[in-house]
């Protein structure tokens, strides 16, 4: 029988209910019953709205207090032993400490999940590392769900999926080495779950979307072998890009169906129904999970139609992916007009557009006629609008030329004229753009946009925190300093309410990670920059000091990762339109006296398609529109860039290729691990390497901070060599930055003493120490 059903649904609530409670949770505010009654509620919630929108299932088990790479761990009771803790008496607050650390311990490594925004937590898995099952918080989801009366899908991480994201703390040691070890543990869970009267379970293996190597597909056979003797039926999901490499192996699975994500890749389709075993069902996401775009509902039930001649009953109508990455209900919008909340769906609509989808599949189109009229004019209000296109614009974009995106003269040339000016001293010291926003900044940010607050008011107050900020940078003896950013409120979202072609909503917020969420800008048109957005700002922060003044500026491929992007115009040509923005924000603050400019691409590697295919295609276009923002200034004024954590091996000619003066990125974590590549490729520009992690409250010692400066001195000359945090400070407190930096000045003053005695920085000896190696943060900037 036809099914409608989702492959997850969002945990932090409408009003980011689960952020609000963790974070008293972590100051002592509330106790544990109470985050746990929260956690209770929103669920509550979610799988009533499931229910009541017409879903033949609820999702269970897609809850996390933090993350759900990270309930997988416990609940295999895979967690690290350098933290002491009893797998399967783990309390909620040891629980927080693997994801954020605490005084003995740094936290477990966090990476972006596959090519999205959002942060899951790297299992960390060793030779001794056993699967004996930790605590059971997810059956008591399950069972929470059905003695709610729902009938319950339950959803893990696969084995194999599991593996291959969690890093090896052995070294030589392959994860796939311990499969033999996790798939007992697995099966354990899948009788438990039998055993409680669970029909289905949801398992989803979204590494089958990438160029997996031969020994892990060879994986999946014998796998499924074993679960298929567990008792319940197994849906095996994939999502975010296409499956039809392995269409003959999952066909050959004994699992009782396959979920495919037929937004990423609708063109997989047609490899899966050309063999499809008739006893099979075939799950397909024709919603999107992962945009707020309203369903073309028309052309959904026509790609669902065609498969249904094939498939009948076996086949089901789902979202692409967990709705995790949809903000969570369109009817707290109250301020966006009528005309754009048409276009748009978040994760509670969605609901309704994937029952409405089975509804006229099996019922047929009449009965959902005032539904499929009313989804038709919405397409057809999109495509003709008048605020969507600007022939300006267009044309700009059409006239660039190949000298738009290249600097006048080499690096080489550039580096001597500026350090000409600059005249800095070794090790040159920064940071990476925000300092920490108090309740104060927020307050007035908040009270002149509700309109409480006068412009002249709010403006007083924001040069009152820059004059305090510039002053703690110059008394710690920082050498290019930031204004702090204290009018921004988000590193995209601040540039594009200046921009046109963006909209914003209320409530739209979406999980990054942990507590730490975002609200993406709605980028529904084209883009244009009508007046300067950042200049009067730096102006004014340089006219406080002698000292260079950064201006920052978040790039075109961030700006471009991080909103919702419209999705009829190829992402190439939208993001080239920002670079043009961003390029004439760049010439302006130079003209203003602004020669030092930091445009971040933290963003940047988060957007390669997930096949290395395909990576060539996107890394040109990319990196040409990083140039076309960065290419319209004089070569004494000297570009920044700032990436995070992230795996640049892959991609470093792409990087070098950006040609920006001077790149910073985020180390601290893996132990200077991720700044090996530069010094193998032999990066020709300048580098400043995190010497401190800003997501933890820890403050480091001087000896940890001087022991990575000279790992880093090891792979990086000196004279090319910078130091910073890893990140922004915007998060963080002031007394612990002020500790930090203080610190790290320290560490900076006694590595130029050694530099000036010996000629270089003393070799680090000292064995490796990361616990963890992290991939794309989100930017506190």
């Amino acid at each position: 029988m036809t099914k409608a059903h989702v492959l997850g649904f969002p945990r932090i609530g409408a009003q980011r209910e689960l952020k609000f409670a963790q974070e008293k949770f972590w100051r002592g505010d509330i106790d544990e019953a109470a985050l746990t009654k929260t956690g209770a509620d929103l669920r509550r919630t979610h799988w009533a709205w499931q229910r009541e929108a017409g879903l033949d299932f609820v999702a269970a088990g897609d809850f996390a207090w933090y993350d759900q790479m990270l309930n997988t761990s416990v609940l295999l009771g895979a967690i690290p032993a350098r933290f002491g803790f009893d797998a399967q008496k783990l309390t909620l607050k040891q629980y927080f400490e693997l994801a954020r650390g605490n005084a003995g311990q740094p936290a477990l490594e966090m990476t972006k999940w596959f090519d999205t925004n959002y942060h899951y937590l790297v299992p960390e898995l060793d030779a001794e590392t056993r699967f004996d099952g930790g605590v059971d918080w997810f059956f008591y989801e399950v069972d929470e769900a059905r003695s709610q009366g729902h009938n319950v899908k339950p959803v893990l991480i696969g084995p194999l999926t599991f593996l291959f994201l969690a890093k090896s703390k052995t070294p030589g040691l392959d994860t796939l080495s311990l499969l033999g070890r996790v798939v007992p543990a697995y099966r354990r869970i899948l009788e438990k779950l039998a055993a409680r009267g669970v029909e289905w379970v949801q398992i989803d293996e979204p590494i089958l979307a990438l160029e997996l190597p031969q020994a892990w597909v060879e994986g999946f056979a014998p796998v499924y072998r074993e679960f298929s003797q567990a008792g319940l039926k197994i849906l095996l999901g994939t999502y975010f890009e296409s499956v039809a490499d392995h269409a003959a192996l999952l066909a050959s699975l004994p699992v009782a169906g396959v979920h495919l994500d037929l937004v990423r890749a609708p063109q997989q389709l047609d490899a899966f129904l050309a063999t499809w075993p008739a006893d099979k069902v075939l799950s397909l996401g024709v919603v999107d999970g992962r945009n707020i775009w309203a369903n073309d509902l028309t052309a959904s039930l026509a790609t669902l139609q065609h498969a249904r001649a094939q498939l009948g009953d076996k086949l089901w109508v789902a979202s692409s992916s967990s709705l995790l990455h949809s903000p969570v209900d369109l009817g707290h919008e109250t301020a966006l007009d009528r005309e754009l909340i048409s276009w748009l769906a978040f994760a509670r609509q969605k609901l309704s557009e994937v029952a409405n989808l089975k509804r006229g599949l099996t019922e047929g189109t009449n009965s959902i006629g005032a539904i499929l009229a009313a989804s038709d004019a919405a397409q057809a209000s999109r495509r003709s609008s008048t605020r969507i296109h600007q022939p300006a614009v267009k044309a700009r974009v059409a006239a660039l030329q190949a000298r738009d995106s290249q600097r006048a003269s080499v690096f080489g040339v550039r580096q001597q004229k500026q350090q000409a000016w600059l005249n800095l001293p070794p090790l040159p010291t920064t940071t990476i753009g925000s300092f920490p926003q108090t309740a104060e900044i927020r307050a007035a940010r908040a009270a002149f946009k509700r309109g409480d607050l006068p412009e002249a008011d709010y403006r007083a107050a924001m040069q009152a925190e820059i004059r305090l900020v510039v002053e703690k940078q110059e008394q710690l003896g920082i050498d290019v300093l930031v204004h702090g950013e204290p009018e921004r409120n988000d590193m995209v979202e601040y540039f594009g309410e200046q921009l046109s072609g963006f909209a914003f909503t209320r409530n739209g917020w979406v999980q990054s990670y942990g507590s730490r969420c975002v609200k993406p800008p709605v980028l529904f048109g084209d883009v244009s920059r009508p007046t300067p957005m950042t200049v009067a700002w730096s102006q004014y922060a340089q006219s406080l000091t002698s000292k260079p003044m950064k201006g920052m500026l978040t790039g075109p491929v961030t700006i471009l990762q991080w909103s919702f992007v419209r999705n009829d115009l190829p992402r190439s040509e939208i993001t080239t339109q920002i670079a043009l923005a961003i390029r004439d924000e760049v010439v302006d603050l130079e003209q203003a006296g602004i020669r030092v400019i930091q445009i971040d691409e933290p963003a940047f590697r988060e957007g390669l398609p997930l096949k290395k295919r395909d990576w060539f295609k996107y890394l040109d276009w990319a990196g040409q529109a990083f140039r076309v923002s960065a290419s319209g200034v004089e070569d004494e004024t000297q570009i920044h860039t700032h990436m995070c954590y992230s795996e640049f091996n892959d991609i470093l000619p792409a990087i070098a290729a950006l040609d920006a003066d001077v790149i910073t990125i985020e180390t601290s974590r893996s132990d200077m691990e991720l700044l090996a590549g530069f010094g193998e490729f032999a990066y020709p520009n300048e580098i400043g390497p995190g010497v401190y992690d800003i997501h933890s409250p820890r403050v480091p010692p001087v000896d940890d901070m001087l022991r990575l400066i000279r790992k880093a001195a090891e792979v990086v000359p000196a004279e090319r060599l910078w130091i910073n945090p890893d990140c922004g400070l915007k998060t963080r407190g002031w007394p612990e930055t002020e500790a930090a930096l203080s610190t790290m000045l320290d560490a900076t003053r006694r590595a130029r003493a050694e530099l000036a005695r010996d000629g270089k920085l003393a070799a680090d000896n000292s064995p490796y120490r990361a616990h963890e190696h992290s991939g794309n943060c989100d930017c506190a900037h």
